[in-house]
């Protein structure tokens, strides 16, 4: 079960004038689930985007690179197939769909983005995914936002989907994303797939900036188990159908909306982590550089042995100090280091806080959320990200991936 993360409100999800949603059960991998998403863009709708950087990126990862390079009217998402690991016949068949989509909306192939994510190194059915393209395509409407979050599920539990409105001067303008993600997530890039649009008006210079610092503020602070997906993809969409905002006090709300929506997005992945039990948040403080206060923070937030004892609520805490000390940081000075679970300081001056007592940190740990601080005292940068537990659903829902 997620950690407090109830599905969204249907009703909570403002739709954004120039992007309309459809979706359509395909049958990709099992059938009788909704697995296919199509999203249709409105002319002149500005796209950018972010992507990963696993060497063995999927076939659909190096096609929507190439088409966003020209106007993009749609995309198309596919889930129970990642369409990675699968050499040439997955550019082949990612184009395939592309080409069906594109008769369908009446727009060139090089205009549709396409998306997979599943199992990979096994042949995307294109051909199966294409008979559904036409029922995907009749269900498109705006309003569509809670039934695309549910199209785009893996092994996440509860679909994730957020959306605000934030008044600028020149009036209202609409922010929604929806994203999946439940394991294989560490960032570099994004660590998902991730969708959020807006009707404000913004330029493809600006988006294709805005999109970057958002995804290194909220996609790029997350990870479940260290591992980086072939398929990980991050888009931000302005259909300029609304308002066009100029004055830099009104920029900066509107980046402030995305970013809010992004990083909502990003802490529901972790708290629907596959087997997750506790939301952890991990943040290292007066370090020297930001770079050095993140690697630390991902050096605690992968070590299994930490988070197995959070799992167990286990106050097993030298392995934190353990992780800090192997981050790579070679002149630390560990003798400086303080340590934290929220309020409960288990360790100063880099040994055991004298007054510390296991049953205080095994009290906070057992909340289902906390906060692991690891003060350096060597600077003033800090850094944060969000992790869970490694529990025993996490090895049973991988184990039987594919079965």
């Amino acid at each position: 079960m997620a950690v407090n993360l109830p599905p969204p409100d249907p009703k909570s999800l403002h739709p954004v004038p120039g992007v309309e949603l459809g979706i359509a059960m395909a049958g990709v991998k099992k059938p009788n689930r909704k697995d296919l998403l199509v999203v249709r863009l409105a002319p002149g709708a500005e796209v950018a985007g972010v992507f990963t950087r696993n060497r063995f990126c999927a076939a659909p990862v190096t096609l929507a690179k190439e088409h966003l390079k020209g106007s993009v009217r749609a995309l198309v998402v596919n889930t129970g197939n990642a369409n990675a690991g699968t050499g040439k016949d997955g550019i082949v068949r990612a184009l395939a769909v592309c080409a069906s989509l594109a008769k369908s909306l009446d727009c060139k192939t090089q205009q549709v983005l396409p998306f997979s994510t599943g199992v990979i190194m096994e042949p995307l059915p294109a051909t199966r995914v294409s008979a559904g393209l036409p029922a995907a395509v009749a269900d498109l409407r705006e309003d569509n936002w809670s039934s695309a979050a549910e199209a785009i599920m893996t092994t996440d539990t509860v679909p994730k989907a957020c959306s605000m409105q934030v008044e600028l001067s020149c009036g209202t303008a609409t922010v929604t994303g929806i994203a999946k993600g439940a394991g294989m997530i560490r960032p570099d890039m994004a660590t998902m797939l991730g969708f959020i649009a807006t009707d404000a008006k913004i330029p493809r210079k600006s988006l294709q900036s805005i999109v970057k610092k958002v995804a290194d503020r909220s996609f790029n602070c997350v990870t479940v188990d260290g591992d980086t997906s072939t398929n990980d993809s991050f888009i931000l969409i302005s259909t300029g159908a609304g308002v066009a905002p100029k004055k830099e006090k009104d920029l900066k709300l509107l980046n402030n909306a995305i970013l809010d929506v992004a990083i909502r997005l990003a802490q529901a992945i972790i708290r629907d982590g596959e087997g997750a039990t506790k939301f952890v948040t991990v943040a290292v403080e007066r370090g020297r550089s930001e770079s050095e206060c993140r690697r630390i923070a991902y050096a605690i937030a992968h070590s299994p042995l930490v988070k197995t004892a959070f799992f167990a609520s286990d106050p097993n805490l030298g392995r934190i100090l353990a992780a800090i000390g192997y981050a790579g940081i070679k002149d630390l000075d560990t003798s400086k280091v303080d340590l934290y679970i929220d309020a409960v300081r288990v360790a100063r001056a880099g040994g055991r806080d004298p007054g510390y007592k296991d049953e205080q940190g095994a009290q906070a740990m057992k909340n289902p959320e906390f906060t692991v601080r690891a003060v350096l005292n060597r600077g003033k940068a800090a850094a944060a990200l969000w992790t869970c537990d490694l529990s025993f659903d996490y090895v049973k829902i991988n184990a039987e991936y594919r079965t």
